[in-house]
């Protein structure tokens, strides 16, 4: 074998497409370079590694996917199939994924529309979405109703909080009988536990700080969060699973979902290697020094990706809503639906097997940090 050879995944020499082929049929057959390329292998490694049954899969959420329609186009699809196991997400996802729950409309316009009219006539744009200002006024005054029932007067993560909104979205539209197009509510059901990162960042924090003004008893614990986050991890990979992560668009989530990692290795001192699995769609460019668009590999000198899992690392160059469809598509085509693993349910138990193990590190005769897993 030659060099070429050793290089080559194959020769280029796709089929003609005529029309009609199915979604994940043109993928493999005319996605074969640039980022196209980059995203047949992102739906690749997806279907056939982090969808086995010992990988456990957790998706981030950034930009403004659901009002785009994105919930309930695919992300309700992926969490029915047993596709995704835990969701770190922008408050504002949530947020613009109530209105659809509340039956509250966002229409399609376009991005050249004059803001300053909009503004006369009480219309809210998300670049070529619009709505009606009423819109955020009736989601504010639902959170703000909400909040005071005695289930939310107490302590509790995020996860927690909208588990239950999510419970009241999801009986709401069992009691009108039809189905909900709510991601919140379809979380519910399959006890995905959704947690968000910067919980004050959002129309949701900020109608709970208003509550707080009026001596409400909700406090956001966002240090249970960083635990239940890293014990989600800990467990995934404790009995020799794999924890693999699809991570759309960047910012806070991004950082939240890979970070559990240096939680578990640097500041607990547990011995762990890394995410096994690392897709990220995103539009953002490595060499300006952000963080989403960081590379998986830049992720692994971190801690936050196994090293010798980089072959299995992807990242796509694209717009997630472009890429999502397209995504869920071949995935629905190719995989039969997982069980959902219904993580929600064992948060109490994988909190406390983290500070079991936590503790007993801290008994032990060293004190420093687990080392690494190296490569090799």
């Amino acid at each position: 074998m030659g060099f070429l050879e050793s290089i080559s995944l194959h020769r280029i020499a796709p089929p003609r497409v005529t029309g009609t082929e199915t979604v994940a049929e043109l993928i493999d057959g005319a996605f074969s370079s640039y980022n196209a390329g980059r995203l047949r292998e992102v739906c690749r490694v997806f279907t056939d590694k982090l969808l086995q049954p010992d990988c456990t899969v957790g998706l981030t959420l950034s930009g403004a996917l659901t009002p785009a329609g994105l919930g309930m186009s695919c992300l309700i699809p992926l969490i029915q199939a047993g596709f995704v196991d835990w969701i770190v997400s922008t408050g504002a996802n949530l947020y613009h994924d109530t209105h659809y729950a509340l039956d509250l409309p966002l229409h399609q316009s376009r991005p050249n529309l004059d803001d300053f009219a909009l503004r006369e006539h009480d219309v809210i744009r998300i670049y070529d979405i619009v709505f009606d200002y009423r819109t955020l006024l009736d989601t504010d005054a639902f959170y703000r109703e909400l909040i005071q029932d005695q289930t939310f007067a107490r302590p509790m993560g995020t996860a927690e909080f909208h588990h239950e909104v999510g419970r009241y979205l999801h009986g709401r539209a069992r009691a009108l009988g039809r189905p909900t197009p709510s991601l919140l509510a379809a979380a519910f059901e399959f006890d995905v536990p959704i947690y968000t990162s910067s919980p004050g960042d959002s129309s949701i924090g900020m109608n709970l700080a208003a509550l707080s003004l009026q001596g409400g008893r909700l406090q956001v614990d966002t240090l249970r969060d960083v635990n239940e986050t890293a014990a989600i991890v800990y467990a995934a990979k404790r009995d020799g699973g794999k924890s693999g992560v699809l991570i759309l668009g960047g910012g806070s989530p991004k950082n939240f979902i890979l970070q559990t990692e240096p939680q578990i290795q640097e500041v607990l001192g547990l011995s762990e290697s890394g995410h096994d699995y690392f897709l990220q769609i995103t539009d953002a460019r490595p060499d300006t020094g952000g963080l989403s668009g960081a590379t998986a590999s830049e992720a692994m000198t971190w801690g936050k990706v196994d090293p010798d899992r980089l072959p299995d690392s992807v990242t796509c160059y694209t717009d997630s809503t472009i890429a999502l469809p397209l995504l869920t598509a071949y995935a629905l085509a190719r995989r039969s639906p997982r069980p959902p693993r219904r993580l929600y349910r064992r948060r109490g138990q994988d909190y406390e097997a983290l500070r079991t193990a936590y503790e007993a590190r801290l008994r032990s005769d060293s004190a420093e940090p687990a080392p690494r897993k190296r490569p090799g």
